[in-house]
């Protein structure tokens, strides 16, 4: 495999997961309706992608830094409570790997795809069991060249259904939800190709404890599967079968304004990013006019 070819691959494979790696405690507890609010993260993750043993390729290393906008708010339909949320992207990533005695290294910088998420209760109340469902569409809308070995965005699109139940317990609330991300092919892959990818399934649980009014922690952990690639009619062997976990921190600054603070690791990586990431995050919230 040529030297750009990996970082390209490095790329592709780190964030081929990650709508399955996402971990949200409390995104599926019962909001008030009516809110909206704008927030700010930054993102750090830093680790390695895995190949099959009998890829030429070896200690592929990546670092990534993403900035995120988000506006978002809460509403009723049909009588239950909903939410949505859009999130726009802007990552710098720092990668290096060997193939056979040469190594490579790459930098990349741009917008990466736009994310869209709408959630809606449908059925239970506050301090009864909840259930709900979440549709998450990621565009391709990144920077992206098909002449180019290295591309922030993916150039397909994603959707991710995902099905949810909440348990609120005095402080305590557990959660749980079950998931699949489809992608559209990539038809301008590297050199011409068509790159496809199976869907990946994920299962998710969250335990989080309120010990003050806007005061709560959580820890999370996800196990997702799938996602074998095909480039050019060629199948790979590279299905995920992935673990991470993770704990959150959300405290509020003044009566609109808050602030988390949250790591994930993984746990178990068969294929693709093995990364440790930790996360800020600034929200504003306000209550608007119905």
């Amino acid at each position: 495999m040529p030297g750009g070819l990996l970082c390209c691959a490095l790329l592709l494979l780190a964030c081929a997961g990650a709508s399955a790696q996402e971990l949200e405690a409390q995104a599926y507890s019962d909001k008030p309706p009516h809110i909206n609010f704008v927030a700010a993260g930054y993102l750090r993750s830093d680790g390695s992608v895995l190949f099959d043993a009998s890829a030429p390729i070896s200690d592929v290393q990546a670092g990534i830094d993403s900035l995120s906008v988000v506006y978002g708010g809460t509403t009723t339909v049909f009588g239950r409570s909903g939410s949505f949320a859009l999130a726009a992207p802007y990552v710098w990533a720092d990668v290096s790997g060997s193939v056979g005695d040469a190594s490579r290294t790459a930098v990349r910088s741009g917008p990466a795809d736009l994310r869209v998420r709408i959630a809606m209760n449908l059925r239970g109340e506050r301090s009864r069991p909840l259930v709900g469902a979440s549709l998450s569409v990621i565009a391709p809308t990144g920077q992206y060249e098909s002449s180019r070995l290295i591309n922030i965005g993916s150039n397909r699109w994603s959707f991710k259904p995902e099905i949810g139940m909440a348990l609120p317990y005095g402080r305590w609330l557990f959660e749980t939800s079950l998931a699949a991300s489809f992608y559209t092919d990539n038809d301008a892959f590297f050199g011409g190709k068509r790159r496809e990818q199976d869907y990946i399934a994920s299962v998710q649980a969250h335990v989080s404890y309120g010990f003050r009014p806007g005061w709560w922690i959580g820890a999370s952990s996800t196990y997702y599967r799938g996602g074998r690639t095909t480039v050019g009619g060629i199948e790979n062997d590279d299905v995920q079968g992935n673990s991470r976990a993770g704990v959150a921190l959300s405290a509020p600054l003044t009566a609109h304004q808050s602030l988390k603070l949250a790591w994930t690791s993984g746990v178990s990586t068969r294929f693709g990013g093995d990364f440790d990431t930790w996360g800020v995050f600034w929200q504003y919230a306000w209550v608007r006019k119905p």
